[in-house]
């Protein structure tokens, strides 16, 4: 009898076990691996993961919301236990928000806030973007002793990103009465595309003497042609703070960047993701502050680096 016992109880054990050793699985969607910041957030909510116990699967949609699409739907066909989303559009996400509400997933967006109202089960993590184009400016108009040409280089247009800092940047300038904007154009986030934009206000010949950007690639990319044409008088400014930028702030090209805070974006992402899983009450927004890069304290952000 005893003989018959034990094997049952051992067979019970192991059942046990497998049941308490079963990883939950969390789903991440970015919306391109190729831009930096998003390289950054991506190496810190892998860190923040396997900290918290969570497999994660990382996919890139390379800037194609219908591809995003298709890889959301995979992860819930796969039975993943959560969502992680750095959307491509932020006014497309309505479909995928769906899709998880209907399979009863936890759906965290990052970095990107939609621009739609958020459902029971879903947050963001992330920075106010208007904050953002507001600190960058105000801080550049100081600069500019609140006079001059400003010239702004906008981020993908499908991004609520791109959309607030811009209007929080022409808001700043319509402040002060010598201050105009003369150019606006996007360069969808791409130091590439920026030196490409810049590159032809310069041809045109309209007179600027600062460039907003929306982000610090833009920035470089805006600096990259303003050293090909020998123009070393227009400032430049950012919004990041990303190694490569406060490199830029170091050297004296880069006027100043808004730091945006990406380890601390992704871990929120994930403790929020956590929470979730654990039937926790959240915070819907959950708000990751800004802080401002100059010359003068650029050395405080070189270690901490903020991983975008």
């Amino acid at each position: 009898m005893k003989a018959l016992i034990l094997p049952a109880i051992t067979l019970v054990s192991l059942m046990i076990f497998s049941v308490q050793a079963k990883q939950m699985k969390v789903g991440v969607a970015l919306a391109n691996f190729d831009l930096n910041f998003i390289s950054i957030l991506r190496s810190q909510m892998a860190s923040e993961l396997q900290k918290e116990d969570l497999g994660g699967q990382f996919v890139d949609a390379k800037g194609d919301v219908a591809l995003q699409a298709q890889q959301v739907d995979d992860f819930i066909n796969q039975g993943v236990d959560a969502i992680i989303l750095n959307p491509v559009d932020t006014q497309g996400v309505q479909p995928m928000m769906k899709a998880a509400s209907n399979a009863g997933i936890p759906l965290i967006f990052v970095n990107r806030k939609p621009e739609v109202k958020l459902s029971p089960g879903m947050a963001y993590v992330g920075s106010d973007s208007a904050l953002g184009g507001e600190m960058e400016m105000e801080a550049l108009a100081k600069k500019m002793n609140y006079k001059g040409n400003v010239a702004i280089l906008m981020g993908a247009l499908s991004n609520e990103e791109a959309h607030e800092r811009t209007r929080a940047t022409e808001t700043v300038i319509a402040k002060y009465k010598e201050m105009k904007v003369v150019e606006k154009q996007t360069a969808k986030w791409q130091r590439n595309e920026a030196v490409d934009v810049v590159s032809g206000w310069l041809l045109n010949g309209t007179p600027v003497n600062a460039i907003a950007a929306n982000n610090d690639e833009m920035a470089i990319g805006a600096i990259m042609a303003l050293n090909q044409s020998g123009n070393k008088d227009i400032l430049v400014a950012g919004i990041d703070g990303t190694p490569d930028g406060v490199k830029f702030v170091q050297s004296g090209r880069m006027t100043l960047t808004i730091f945006q805070d990406a380890r601390g974006q992704a871990t929120g992402a994930v403790k929020v993701t956590r929470a979730l899983l654990d039937k926790k009450k959240v915070e819907t927004y959950n708000w990751i502050p800004y802080k401002i890069i100059t010359s003068e304290n650029y050395q405080q952000f070189q270690s901490a680096g903020p991983s975008r």
